[in-house]
């Protein structure tokens, strides 16, 4: 079983993503959903294995496991992040913004 976050944590990390990082949830979900022309997606949960997204007007549901492998700390999900970040830029051949 991997590994809950706290309530709080979960909820400050999505209104982060959702609120701040628009265009990176669009970018992880065309670089590692099943629709590389995605338009929208949110980021609805993680926990110690992965992220949740919801893609697309169709609600299509996307995991993503961590780069890095499993995590506990709130810090390594940020990390994490990052990680799938830069690599859906380097997949899709976009530059990406320095962290």
């Amino acid at each position: 079983m991997s590994h809950e976050f706290a309530p709080e944590v979960r909820r400050a990390v999505l209104a982060h993503m959702n609120g701040d990082h628009h265009d990176d949830n669009v970018l992880i979900a065309r670089a590692f959903g099943p629709d590389p022309e995605a338009t929208t997606a949110e980021m609805t949960g993680f926990d110690g294995a992965g992220g949740d997204w919801v893609v697309g007007p169709d609600a299509v549901a996307l995991r993503v496991p961590w780069l890095g492998g499993s995590i506990t700390e709130r810090a390594e999900v940020r990390r994490e992040i990052v990680a799938l970040y830069d690599e859906a830029c380097r997949r899709l051949g976009v530059p990406a913004r320095p962290h």
